[in-house]
């Protein structure tokens, strides 16, 4: 199976589950939220491949 994720293909579904995997250790580690958007950013850097993505996605996987 391919694993490259980048940055122009993740999908909808793809865009779900990072908010989720985001959002799941913030609650349970009571993250501060000026440690969201670098938690964030790394997340969806693993995940694509590079870091170079929109920040849209960021803004939106962070956002309350």
């Amino acid at each position: 199976m391919d694993n490259d994720h980048s940055a122009d293909v993740i999908s909808t579904f793809d865009c779900n589950i990072l908010r989720n995997a985001f959002r799941t250790p913030v609650i349970e580690n009571r993250i501060p939220e000026d440690q969201w958007h670098g938690n964030a950013a790394l997340l969806i850097r693993d995940y694509a491949g590079n870091s170079d993505f929109d920040s849209a996605l960021l803004a939106w996987i962070v956002r309350k």
